[in-house]
């Protein structure tokens, strides 16, 4: 028992150094998309101010491809030394074991959970010159014209949010698929689409132009960047909170003071104004939330989204 004893508490000061040297050389930063989208654009922000905080490199490694599985997988395979980090969104950890019965990973048992970056809501979006001009009148005209209705979606994520709004609202918009949110604006835009569940970076512009026209948001709360569009709830739908995110995890096995130390310094670089206002103009609100925290709230999303899942019948594969 007394070697036991000895053993633990030898295993608890080398952990607790390591923290304290980490890190001593380049940390990899791997993004499952490409260059140039919100992830992405998100990464960089925090990858400099971790470099500024840790006097480091943060090397960015963008992984696209295979719905989003290939950075995940390539983070899982990397050793849990604490030098390889994933930017890891709610599409491929949260919404995709939803609707995948086989991934290449467990985003619960291959992972683990630093903190989340932060939040933001989806947009229901409609043409500027669409007759119905609020929620309401938009599901009574899907009643009333079923031929007509239909959504556009790019991912998972977008489809997912989409027929939950059919459930909640007993609508039957019909899934029409693009390949990037650009291409599904454009479609609202023309008329090939009835509506689109979008993201805030590639839509706010178009909003404030007046090229689309935004009918409900789904954060609880109001959107700061579109104060006057109602939310779900104020606009009659209820329980259709749908926050996204995006957040860091290690590769299972890291030793907790690490994971603990990196959250730390993310959480203070979300307090930094620069930061703060890099976030806000992409629609994001900051989070930074402790390992265990962010553990529960991904095991809670992924039921949530599960839920979704079958209840619309919706399978990947």
């Amino acid at each position: 028992m007394r070697r036991l004893y000895l053993a633990l508490t030898l295993a608890a000061a080398s952990f607790a150094g390591q923290a304290q040297t980490y890190p001593d050389k380049p940390v990899r930063l791997v993004i499952p998309f490409a260059a140039g989208g919100g992830n992405d654009i998100v990464s960089r922000v925090i990858g400099a101010r971790l470099q500024e905080g840790f006097g480091q490199p943060f090397v960015i490694e963008n992984r696209p491809g295979a719905n989003g599985f290939i950075g995940p997988r390539a983070v899982a395979d990397a050793p849990a030394d604490g030098y390889t980090l994933l930017m890891g969104p709610v599409g491929p950890m949260s919404i995709s074991p939803a609707i995948f019965s086989k991934m290449p990973f467990s985003p619960q048992n291959d992972f683990a959970p630093v903190t989340m970056i932060g939040t933001y809501p989806l947009i229901l979006v409609v043409n500027s010159g669409a007759p119905y001009r609020n929620v309401a009148e938009l599901v009574a005209f899907a009643k009333a014209n079923p031929d007509k209705a239909n959504f556009a979606s790019t991912s998972a994520t977008f489809h997912l949010v989409s027929e939950l709004f059919n459930l909640r609202t007993g609508a039957k918009f019909i899934h029409i698929p693009y390949k990037s949110s650009a291409a599904m604006n454009a479609a609202v835009m023309t008329g090939e689409v009835t509506i689109v569940f979008t993201d805030p970076p590639p839509t706010l512009g178009m909003l404030k132009s007046g090229k689309l026209r935004a009918l409900a948001v789904t954060s609880r709360e109001s959107f700061a960047q579109l104060p006057d569009v109602p939310t779900m709830a104020k606009a009659g739908v209820k329980d259709m909170e749908a926050n996204l995110w995006m957040g860091l995890f290690f590769k299972a096995g890291t030793a907790s003071a690490i994971s603990q130390r990196m959250r730390d310094e993310v959480a203070r670089g979300l307090t930094a104004p620069e930061v703060r206002a890099k976030l806000a103009g992409l629609g994001i609100e900051p989070d930074g939330r402790t390992p265990e925290a962010f553990a529960k709230f991904l095991a809670e999303d992924i039921a949530k989204w599960t839920a979704v899942a079958k209840a619309a019948n919706i399978k990947a594969d």
